[in-house]
């Protein structure tokens, strides 16, 4: 379980194709901190460090993966969104995030106003995901608060430090981008549908 609270950007420093499977070697200040099989959110999408080497550490996205999230994507030189799994017992300052990527989403609209910034995402809503005003969302693993909720789409206000301090400084319109719908959001509307 994680937070959406982003810790820290890695840099992609190798990747390795095996089989369907990919190797992604990630350089962070983290590292020293990690051991083997510990839980990190990249982007928002939970991968098991395999190996440790320096500052450099190794993960595995398996298909699945890779056809649901934007980490087939990643180029070396990237930046990644980086949170290690929640300790029981502390803060929950975003809101509860799993670290499963529902489905991508594209970044349509850019708006600079008052200090802030205002990101609008669509997204496919044939897959039934939704969001609502004031509801939680987890774009590339940022737990943030919905501003504007529409069938297939939303906007999101991002303050200073959120954009310096993670991918969101580097988003262009077309942008794509792990997106994890609010989970008890996601219960209800299985619920729903259920009812039908």
């Amino acid at each position: 379980m994680f937070t959406g609270i982003i810790e820290t950007l890695g840099e992609v420093k190798e990747l390795e194709q095996e089989n369907t499977n990919l190797h992604l070697t990630i350089k962070s200040s983290l590292t020293p901190e990690l051991k083997i099989d510990q839980s990190v959110a990249h982007n928002g999408v939970c991968l098991t460090v395999i190996a440790l080497n320096g500052d450099n550490y190794t993960v595995t996205a398996i298909d699945e993966t890779l056809q649901k999230t934007n980490l087939n994507t990643l180029k070396v030189g990237d930046a990644v969104n980086l949170e290690r799994a929640m300790i029981l017992g502390a803060r929950l300052d975003g809101h509860i995030v799993q670290g499963h990527v529902d489905q991508t989403g594209t970044c349509s609209n850019i708006e600079f106003k008052d200090g802030s910034w205002f990101f609008t995402f669509n997204y496919d809503s044939s897959l039934n995901n939704v969001t609502i005003e004031k509801g939680s969302i987890t774009i590339d693993g940022t737990s943030l608060t919905v501003v504007n909720s529409t069938k297939n789409g939303f906007s999101v206000a991002i303050i200073p430090y959120t954009y310096e301090h993670t991918r969101f400084n580097s988003y262009k319109i077309g942008t794509v981008v792990n997106l994890e719908f609010d989970v008890i959001g996601k219960y209800v509307s299985r619920l729903m549908e259920l009812k039908e």
